[in-house]
């Protein structure tokens, strides 16, 4: 007895079979659109390595969140760049600081949005690092324990201006709880935590770094944060940070980790996140400049890849671009 040929390509021979069988979809829905807010008043300032990218004033901040929810992005996640910096970072909790002020005008502007913001010292220290720094063993670092205070401050403040998500982005050991634990001692038990669990030390930040002015002055930041050969101990901080409380969970960056994102997403039921971070929006755009790519669809495959490795939501500087190319 002899048995057919296996002929895949059955399902693949028009655009109706090969959506009635897909597997993965994309949305605008998964979008979640990051944002830098700046002092002043209608500054629109591109950032060179990000074309398409702006330093934001509240005022233009507002108008831009408008235009992603008109194309059905849900969400929004701040970042600061405060009017002057010092070692503590103390910017980050100003309730007149950018961040805060973009949380109550976008509240007031579109109430259904959803803002998240990024809860970190790196935008507001003037030496760049995630925490305060001291001298140990003739070293200088990150004392733990210390920035745990002033994330906890900067996550309060954020709350208290309304924001909807805190995500601290630190990698410091025990941060999550620290948050859950002063968020509801104040009244905010209905402000979600995610966490960035799994951040490594990439080299795809740099664009990043020149939008929100946050490179180090000295050093690195790998002492704290993830080494790029580690998949196994990422599945340890993501079950720590939900151990103490974080409600959804972030990898970052995705798309040197889709591997990293698969393990997470079968390991747990919380919600997963992956960062599209700067560095790769970069390279998308230089390549799409020079003719090398077609850029909407590079973009959309991308993305696609985040989304089928696993991930829910997509923190993503394509987000507009990419929400008008799926009809949105």
């Amino acid at each position: 007895m002899t048995f057919p040929i296996e002929r895949p390509r059955r399902l693949r021979r028009t655009e109706t079979l090969r959506s009635m069988v897909r597997e993965t979809t994309l949305s605008p829905k998964n979008f979640v659109l990051p944002l830098f807010a700046v002092p002043g008043k209608g500054v629109r300032k591109e950032v060179g390595s990000m074309p398409g990218v702006f330093q934001l004033s509240v005022d233009e901040l507002v108008k831009e969140a408008k235009l992603a929810h008109k194309h059905s992005v849900p969400s929004v996640i701040l970042f600061g760049l405060p009017e002057h910096k010092d070692p503590l970072g103390s910017g980050g909790w100003d309730a007149q600081g950018p961040v805060a002020q973009a949380v109550r005008a976008l509240k007031d502007a579109v109430p259904e949005l959803c803002v998240i913001t990024d809860v970190c010292m790196c935008e507001y220290t003037d030496h760049g690092h995630c925490g305060k720094l001291v001298k140990r063993r003739g070293q200088t670092e990150v004392d733990n324990d210390a920035t745990l205070e002033l994330l906890a401050r900067e996550a309060l403040c954020h709350a208290q201006a309304g924001a909807d998500i805190v995500a601290p982005s630190d990698m410091m050991d025990g941060r999550i709880a620290k948050l859950r634990q002063t968020l509801d001692g104040d009244g905010f038990q209905d402000v979600a935590i995610l966490s960035y669990a799994a951040k490594y030390a990439s080299g795809f930040y740099g664009p990043f770094r020149e939008a929100a002015d946050s490179a180090p002055q000295e050093g690195d930041r790998r002492g704290y944060q993830m080494d790029p050969a580690n998949s196994r101990e990422a599945l340890r901080e993501v079950h720590l940070d939900i151990a103490e409380g974080a409600d959804m969970v972030m990898v970052k960056p995705a798309l040197s980790y889709l591997d990293v994102i698969a393990k997470v997403r079968a390991e747990v039921n919380v919600p997963v996140s992956a960062y599209n971070v700067s560095g790769e929006y970069a390279m998308v755009k230089a390549a799409a400049k020079n003719g090398w790519i077609d850029e909407q669809r590079v973009m959309l495959e991308l993305l696609l890849s985040i989304k089928r490795a696993g991930a829910d939501i997509i923190l993503t500087y394509h987000a507009i671009d990419a929400a008008r190319a799926l009809g949105a």
